[in-house]
């Protein structure tokens, strides 16, 4: 060690960067890549990381009434259909707190009906006696396991070497391919139907919800909320206002 400090400092300026130089062309022949290659890789995949660690969810097999010609719906119900009380009520809040920030008068059904969501009945009652002039049904639907093949791709790894010459450490990159395989994720499904109430009752609006790996629950309604109530206001099938206080 000594022996080599000793060496370095009696190089000129021209002797320590040409050994500089060997050193860094002897890493780029060690990976048979260009430097702005490696630059390029080394770019792409932090990309490609930071947009995998984004889970979304995603509406399908969406169908709105094309002859839908009434007011947009200001004062709605909504229901989620579900045994578990902790869960039904974080759904409808959800559901609920999107509706609001759009002008729609919401109201969450476990707030009139606390043990169970409201039957066919109660519901009919329930309108009349409220004056909603809409009704929205989340119901959840079987997991789904969806089945992908992930193609062989390409990885940097970093490494630390010590410099004799340099008496400091530098870093050097290696390319690692990995090959394809069979990958399986659950999705979670559920389909939210909107309806209007009154003597020409019927569905106005309906789609299915689709989520990769469903993890936080919390954020997950609200995604899903936000995706819906989007599309509600850009149908015109509820207002696209503010409304002043939220109704549960």
């Amino acid at each position: 060690m000594v022996y080599f400090d000793k060496l370095s400092t009696c190089l000129d300026h021209h002797e320590r960067f040409e050994v500089f130089n060997k050193i860094y062309k002897r890493n780029e022949e060690r990976m048979n890549f260009p430097g702005k290659t490696v630059a390029v890789l080394v770019l792409g995949y932090l990309l490609s990381g930071m947009s995998g660690c984004v889970s979304s969810s995603s509406l399908v097999h969406e169908w709105h009434d094309p002859a839908y010609q009434s007011p947009p719906l200001g004062k709605m119900l909504v229901i989620a259909v579900r045994k578990d009380a902790a869960k039904r009520r974080i759904w409808e809040d959800a559901f609920v707190g999107q509706l609001v920030r759009r002008g729609v008068a919401a109201t969450a059904s476990y707030s009139l009906f606390p043990d169970l969501p409201p039957d066919t009945n109660e519901v009919i009652a329930t309108v009349q006696a409220n004056g909603f002039d809409g009704i929205m049904v989340i119901l959840r639907q079987p997991m789904e396991t969806d089945i992908r093949y992930v193609p062989e791709h390409t990885t940097i790894v970093s490494h630390n070497d010590y410099s004799y010459f340099w008496p400091t450490y530098w870093t050097y990159y290696t390319v690692v391919q990995h090959p394809g395989y069979i990958d399986s994720q659950t999705v979670g499904i559920r389909t939210i139907d909107v309806a209007t109430t009154g003597k020409n009752s019927h569905m106005v609006w309906s789609a299915t919800s689709r989520t990769p790996d469903p993890a936080s629950v919390t954020d997950l309604q609200s995604g899903i909320a936000a995706l819906v109530t989007d599309e509600l206001t850009k149908e015109k099938i509820i207002r696209s206002g503010k409304y002043s206080a939220v109704h549960k």
